[in-house]
């Protein structure tokens, strides 16, 4: 899949006001070169300003979903934050702790799958056509079988 800038622009609108972020100003950024991630969001918290970064191409195959999963970060992150500082109030802010490793590894672990899941049930109650994107594992079997 490419990515189309004025769709995922159009989407992103769309999805801003169902998940009620409507006091936030988006600005979508479309990321055309080598990326590791499909997307991801960056926050200025005090100014009520995110930049979407959309990989032009990405492993997700569902552009719907890839959006709503970057806003519900948004929605989430004052909860994201709060659980963090409480990590690093709890273990400390040294990354190579092991303690401190394990508790953010646990809390990326529930993070992301919730983030996923409520992306997917919006989606569903949405009434989304598309079919969910099984890009990460379509490839992670590529590599290890060749198909």
């Amino acid at each position: 899949m490419v990515v189309d800038y004025k769709k995922t622009e159009e989407l992103m609108i769309k999805w801003q006001k169902i998940l009620r972020l409507e006091d936030w100003d988006l600005f979508l950024k479309i990321v055309d070169k080598p990326w590791r991630k499909s997307g991801d969001i960056k926050m200025d918290t005090s100014n009520k300003k995110a930049v979407v970064l959309i990989n032009s191409k990405p492993t997700c195959t569902n552009l719907d979903e890839l959006v709503v999963h970057e806003l519900l970060h948004l929605k989430l992150w004052g909860m994201d934050q709060m659980i963090e500082g409480l990590i690093n109030i709890v273990f400390g802010d040294n990354e190579d702790d092991k303690k401190r490793e394990f508790a953010m590894d646990q809390f990326f672990g529930v993070l992301e799958p919730t983030v996923e899941d409520l992306a997917k049930a919006f989606l569903k109650v949405n009434g989304s056509e598309h079919d969910l994107s099984f890009g990460i594992l379509e490839k992670q079997i590529k590599e290890e079988i060749g198909e």
